[in-house]
């Protein structure tokens, strides 16, 4: 049963990751189309940031969560190695930064937001570096 649930937990976290990636992506279009005063492509970024948000990337971090206990549950020795202290901890980070999304994504539907296409482009490389380190900490388990 532990491959099948591993299996499906790396799914969840590359389809999670993919939503991590592509909704600060949208942001930067978002904010490129406010400061161009463009209404229509506002509007059409509106709707794709909370379809995204709401239909993949929550659901794919539940899963992430959920997945990732049940493979504790089952392995519970992996919670005395070091590694996975550290690989919690960024997982922890990630969840955080999902819900600094979600507060970007209602600033920018109120019109709110006073944070430029630059800034974005910056927020949005912040999971690769965690993502790297995940992928590193999960396969060499250096300590």
């Amino acid at each position: 049963m532990y491959p099948w649930i591993k299996a499906l937990h790396l799914i969840a976290v590359v389809t999670w990751f993919a939503a991590l990636f592509y909704l600060p992506r949208l942001f930067v279009y978002h904010a490129m189309a406010r400061d161009q005063g463009d209404r229509q492509a506002i509007d059409y970024f509106l709707v794709m940031e909370r379809k995204l948000y709401r239909g993949i990337m929550t659901p794919s971090m539940i899963a992430v969560l959920l997945l990732g206990g049940w493979m504790l549950y089952l392995a519970p020795g992996w919670l005395s190695q070091g590694w996975l202290h550290a690989k919690l901890t960024l997982v922890l980070l990630l969840v955080g930064y999902h819900h600094v999304c979600l507060a970007h994504m209602k600033k920018l539907a109120a019109g709110t937001s006073d944070k430029s296409h630059r800034y974005f482009r910056v927020f949005n490389e912040l999971p690769v570096l965690v993502l790297l380190a995940v992928v590193i900490l999960a396969v060499v388990k250096p300590f």
